[in-house]
């Protein structure tokens, strides 16, 4: 078994690598410590909210995936939070604001 980053290091790494590029992160929610499920809506600048999971990919390995089309509809996004969070209270919930969301996304899996 290779070892990984526990989760609150992921989602510290995560925070770091956005503000080094100028962008600004938060933690919507807390999740377990070292073993929690990680999450995040990547916005571009303040726009075009996505949301991705950190999944156990089939070679072992870990990835991001996108697991929800966020629609504009603010409201029903904030409901398919709040279900998830009750299905997964563990669950880790970041916001990431960066300058080039598609290029950052494929650097996220460089930390899992």
């Amino acid at each position: 078994m290779t070892p990984r980053l526990t989760s609150a290091l992921l989602v510290q790494a995560l925070l770091r690598l956005t503000e080094s590029q100028g962008g600004f992160g938060m933690v919507l929610a807390k999740g377990d410590e070292s073993a929690g499920a990680v999450a995040v809506i990547l916005l571009e600048k303040g726009r075009k909210p996505r949301f991705f999971e950190r999944i156990l990919s089939a070679n072992g390995g870990y990835t991001w995936q996108s697991r929800s089309q966020v629609t504009e509809d603010n409201a029903d996004f904030l409901e398919f939070l709040a279900r998830r969070r009750k299905i997964d209270p563990d669950l880790w919930l970041i916001e990431l604001d960066v300058a080039c969301a598609e290029r950052f996304a494929a650097e996220m899996n460089s930390l899992c």
